[in-house]
């Protein structure tokens, strides 16, 4: 069979053409799933999840300071043992762990100078700053429904519930104020690691009525 020579050239341009036109389709593709992917991760930080920086001393040895946590913005209702990020007193982001909810009797201490949640004594050699105290100073609350009474691990080096009584619910702040649940410390590197909740506060708590 012989092929023609002219019609072999009228050939080979549309063969350039098809390629080209198919370079142009893949760098379309690209850039389509890049936007994409640019577009899920902003969704992800304003509705899911966000990083924070820890800005000082008063969540040691759990949080460092510089530490950064990714935060959980649809963890549902805040638990005892939690660490939350909220908008504080003076209306920045703070971190603090969750020691009493809405309902709740915190006292500190009893005779063995431990932090109780109604009657119920919290161990809380697992979080708290080695050598400091549960609280310097006593107090006694009953939380307010919707509110929660949250410390810095680092008792004596952190202003919490107990350094705000003659704000709103004395020194308790209200759960629509949290903007999630800290869960996991991903910089530095070498600190990295899952936030669980601390044993003793999987132990039932009756709560006052």
């Amino acid at each position: 069979m012989t092929v023609d020579p002219e019609a072999k050239k009228e050939n080979e341009p549309e063969k350039g053409k098809r390629k080209k036109s198919s370079g142009k389709g893949g760098l379309r593709e690209s850039i389509f799933l890049l936007v994409c992917g640019v577009v899920v991760a902003l969704l992800l930080q304003a509705f899911v999840f966000q990083s924070f920086w820890i800005p000082s001393e008063s969540m040691e040895n759990t949080l460092v300071e510089h530490d950064r946590v990714i935060v959980n913005k649809l963890h549902g209702a805040s638990e005892r043992g939690d660490i939350v990020v909220f908008k504080g007193w003076n209306n920045e982001d703070t971190i603090k762990r969750v020691i009493a909810i809405g309902g709740d009797t915190v006292k500190c201490c009893d005779a063995q100078k431990r932090i109780t949640v109604n009657g119920v004594p919290i161990d809380e050699g697992d979080y708290l700053y080695s050598m400091d105290f549960p609280s310097g100073d006593p107090f006694e609350k009953v939380v307010p429904k919707g509110r929660l009474w949250v410390m810095g691990d680092h008792r004596s080096a952190s202003a919490d519930s107990r350094d705000h009584e003659v704000h709103e619910g004395d020194g308790t702040i209200s759960e629509d104020d949290v903007v999630g649940r800290a869960f996991a410390i991903y910089w530095p590197f070498s600190r990295a690691t899952i936030l669980s909740t601390p044993e003793t506060f999987t132990k039932s708590f009756t709560k006052v009525r």
